[in-house]
């Protein structure tokens, strides 16, 4: 008798144990430990380094999972005002941030890296696109971004600074969709920034002009004050602005502030 009380006392503390374990996994969980899924939304100029330095940030927090939503900046903005669930928010310029800021969802962003604009043309040059001024010719089908989105407003303040008056045969919502257009041959020609230039792996030839220094975008990132994981937020920022991430965004063509 004695012996199988010691035994089903041995059991009721092995189970207890196990309990305990299991509620210490699931709150690590909720707290910042294995199993977290860290939402980042981003400029969709930032898909190449950004998803570069996710693969880091997850090498270095095992169980933790990066989940990116790359899109025009206003568009995020908006949804992120509307109260979309994420823990970080990185801009393609600051009027985006401020949207988020206005509604009480970030505070204190930084500014990480800048971008400028070069006009991407088509293998081959169809349009015969050299300037800035080129883009007005009636035979020259342009595409630019929406004037909401950062590309968009940086691309008409460039071609206003040179005087230059430009019918878009569409207007997209964000710059990788201005890029897919140039470089399946829809357009002869786009405003996007060099780094997805450089990201086309010489699928699309970009062309500087000195107008581009008028319209010059500055990105902020912050995390959110109501990130459902604070923690990892606040530590994927300071990876982006760290030296590692510095690294990253020069070898993807941003420049730096």
């Amino acid at each position: 008798m004695t012996d199988r009380i010691a035994r089903r006392a041995a059991r009721t503390v092995a189970a207890l144990a196990l309990a305990v374990a299991a509620a210490g996994c699931g709150d690590a969980g909720r707290t910042g430990g294995g199993g977290a899924t860290l939402t980042v939304f981003a400029a969709a100029s930032l898909t190449e380094s950004f998803t570069e330095l996710g693969r880091a940030f997850e090498r270095s927090r095992p169980g933790v999972r990066v989940r990116f939503s790359f899109a025009g900046s206003s568009t995020l903005a908006r949804q992120i005002a509307e109260g979309a669930p994420a823990d970080v928010f990185a801009a393609a310029d600051q009027n985006a941030m401020r949207t988020v800021a206005g509604a009480r969802r970030t505070a204190a962003p930084r500014v990480f890296a800048r971008n400028r604009l070069v006009i991407a043309i088509a293998p081959g040059n169809p349009g015969g696109v050299r300037s800035l001024r080129d883009l007005a010719g009636r035979r020259v089908k342009v595409v630019l971004c929406a004037a909401p989105v950062p590309c968009g407003a940086a691309a008409r303040k460039a071609l206003d600074a040179a005087n230059v008056r430009v019918t878009p045969v569409s207007e997209e919502q964000d710059v990788k969709a201005v890029l897919t257009k140039v470089r399946m041959g829809e357009a002869d020609a786009g405003l996007i920034y060099r780094t997805d230039v450089r990201a086309s792996g010489g699928r699309v030839e970009g062309v500087e002009f000195p107008e581009s220094a008028q319209a010059v975008n500055d990105y902020p990132i912050a995390p959110l004050t109501e990130a459902p994981e604070p923690g990892h937020a606040e530590a994927f920022v300071a990876l982006v602005t760290s030296a590692q991430g510095r690294a990253v965004l020069a070898g993807a063509g941003f420049g730096l502030p």
